[in-house]
Formats: structure tokens, C-alpha cells, sequence
């Protein structure tokens, strides 16, 4: 009986193999798409974008920075340090920069394009977002695991992990590819929160991951997200404001962002 079972089972698996195929030969399977961190750029790339940015942006304290990555769902993907070593620039502002990236990643849609800078104002007490700030705390085991020496390269042990929390000045953007689909973000620290903000742009820019026109709360379709200088007397005119820092540079001076390519159309079959 137990000889006749196992001929069944035998012809079972045979008659799933499709016709073209033989029992012997190794069925090929698709090559999946590339997703979360695969969709973004490398630890290298990161590195090359920041210094180039933190090269041409002199405004604020001119001090070196952090830089860090996420994927659509938080993953940390890639950190990054522009000075000579981890020491180099402020240790604290390497967990900053992936807080930063965590938020921009959270609080952006394809739509709406919301800088950490645009949170600033809606989140000071009797605000809208007031408490915001507490509402997805940084995973400390995440944040500080060691060994430190590894901080800022391609196998910082932040990467792969989700780092929470939430950051409300400037520094964090949101990464928007081709088709202008949010694919995470990029957080920027490492010197006063508004020149954070500028080398971030720049970093993005670099990384080519700016094709957001006209999808943020800035007023200006070719900056959606950018800094708004509008805080007098505490209150802020768009609800969207951002403090002045020392030696703060135009928030105009940035860069243009994308527009997304219109498809060529379709053929019409004859």
C-alpha cells in the first residue's frame, strides 16, 4: 500500500511541471523588483551628495554634517558623515539626521510634500499638531547599538532597522523618484537647523530624487517644501513658519525641484 502511495505522490509532482519544462531542467523565476532600500541610493552615493552640498552651502555655522536615509516604510538604509572622521562633526546629530529622515518619510504623501521645517510652527503649544513631537518616539536600541566604530559606513548598525522618531526643525526631506512616488527621505544635522535644511535640499537634488513640483505648502511650486521665514511676533502667517537661524542664506537661492516626465503617448495600432 505504502509502495502505491508513493507512485501516486511521484506522478502528483510530475503532472505540476509544465510540458515545456523537463523534470530535470531548473525552472527560471522572475527577477523580483527592486524595493524599500533597493529603490534609493548606497551608503557611497549618500556620502558623495553630502559633501558636495556641505562644499557649496556656506551659510549657517559652515559646520561638517550627518546624513541619513529611510525607506517608504522607515528603514534606515544608508548613513553618512561629510568630515574627515565620525568626530568630525557634532556625534549627537547622527541620530537627529535619522529622526529627521523618519519624520519627512511620515508625515509626506505623493501629494503633499511636508519638510520637517514645515512642522515647526504646527506643533508649538495651542497648535494644530501640538504633542507631535512625542508621537513616535526614536528606538533607543536602534539609535545608540554598537560598535561605534562603525557609525557612518556601509554597515552602521542602524541600518535595516527603523529608527523612529519625530523632528520638527529643518533638515528633513522627503525623496520623490520619476514618477513622483514618495520613496522615503533624507534627513540632514550637523549645524543650525536652517542650514540643515539648505544641505539637504541639495542633497536631494544631487541624488535626484526631487520630482515634487508644485506638492507642498511653501507657496512656491518650484520649493513646495522649502523653509518659510513668514514667524512675527511668534505666530507664523501660513501656519508653516520656521525661525531665522545665524547667518541664515534666501530660501529662493535653492534649487529648483522636478517636474515628473509626461509619458510619450501610446501608438494607435493601425
Amino acid at each position: 500500500m505504502k509502495h502505491i502511495l508513493k507512485l501516486g505522490l511521484a506522478a502528483l509532482c510530475l503532472t505540476a511541471i509544465p510540458a515545456s519544462v523537463s523534470a530535470d531542467q531548473p525552472v527560471l523565476l522572475p527577477t523580483p523588483e527592486p524595493s524599500g532600500c533597493g529603490l534609493l541610493p548606497d551608503e557611497g552615493e549618500l556620502t558623495v551628495a553630502l559633501i558636495a552640498a556641505v562644499a557649496v552651502e556656506t551659510s549657517g555655522l559652515d559646520f561638517q554634517m550627518w546624513a541619513t536615509l529611510v525607506d517608504r516604510d522607515g528603514v534606515v538604509c544608508a548613513v553618512a558623515f561629510s568630515g574627515r572622521e565620525r568626530g568630525s562633526q557634532w556625534p549627537g546629530s547622527r541620530v537627529i539626521s535619522a529622526q529627521k529622515a523618519n519624520t519627512a518619510n511620515a508625515f509626506s504623501l505623493d501629494n503633499l510634500a511636508l519638510s520637517t521645517a514645515n512642522l515647526y510652527s504646527a506643533v508649538q503649544p495651542g497648535q494644530s499638531l501640538f504633542g507631535l513631537q512625542a508621537s513616535n518616539p526614536v528606538d533607543t536600541s536602534v539609535a545608540y547599538k554598537g560598535p561605534a566604530a562603525l557609525y557612518g559606513t556601509s554597515h552602521d548598525p542602524m541600518i535595516g532597522n527603523r529608527i523612529g522618531g519625530v523632528n520638527v526643525f529643518g533638515g528633513g526631506l522627503a525623496l520623490y523618484d520619476r514618477a513622483g512616488n514618495v520613496r522615503g527621505a533624507v534627513g540632514v544635522s550637523g549645524d543650525t537647523s536652517c542650514a540643515d535644511h539648505m544641505i539637504a535640499w541639495r542633497v536631494r537634488k544631487a541624488l535626484n530624487f526631487d520630482y515634487l513640483f508644485g506638492r507642498g505648502v511653501s507657496g512656491d511650486a518650484d520649493r513646495p517644501d522649502n523653509i518659510i521665514y513668514d514667524i512675527v511676533d511668534g505666530v507664523s502667517a501660513s501656519g508653516f513658519g520656521h525661525p531665522l537661524c545665524i547667518n541664515t542664506a534666501p530660501a529662493l537661492s535653492l534649487p529648483a525641484v522636478q517636474t515628473v516626465p509626461i509619458p510619450p503617448p501610446t501608438p494607435t495600432p493601425q
